[in-house]
């Protein structure tokens, strides 16, 4: 059983940034595929980037140069670093993590991003 935890959302200023990170039990953390998406009142979950296990990132057109994702496997550990953040960056933010090893997708509990002035 995998299990995921989110911290370091909150409330900013727009032009503010956040760093979001989600860390994973389980043994097998470097050889996983880890995500972030996220999901705005009234709208469906997005994706917002994606890391895969040897390291090959992958962002959503919204967030290109504004956002970026990275992982450090000593520490089980997948972050999104978000710059320049607009009212639509809004959203709970989700990590999700998976792989063939696994039966599923996991996800985490989401944490709450506000940029409001």
């Amino acid at each position: 059983q995998v299990q995921l935890v989110e911290s370091g959302g909150g409330s900013v200023q727009p032009g503010g940034s956040l760093r979001l990170s989600c860390e994973a039990s389980g043994s097998i953390f470097s050889i996983v595929n880890l995500g972030w998406y996220r999901q705005a009142p009234g709208k469906q979950r997005e994706l917002v980037a994606t890391v895969t296990a040897n390291g090959l990132t992958n962002y959503a057109d919204s967030v290109k140069g504004q956002f970026t994702i990275s992982r450090d496997n000593a520490k089980n550990t997948v972050y999104l670093q978000m710059n320049s953040l607009k009212r639509e960056d809004t959203a709970v933010y989700y990590c999700t993590l998976n792989s063939f090893l696994l039966d599923r997708d996991y996800w985490g509990q989401g944490t709450q991003v506000t940029v409001s002035s």
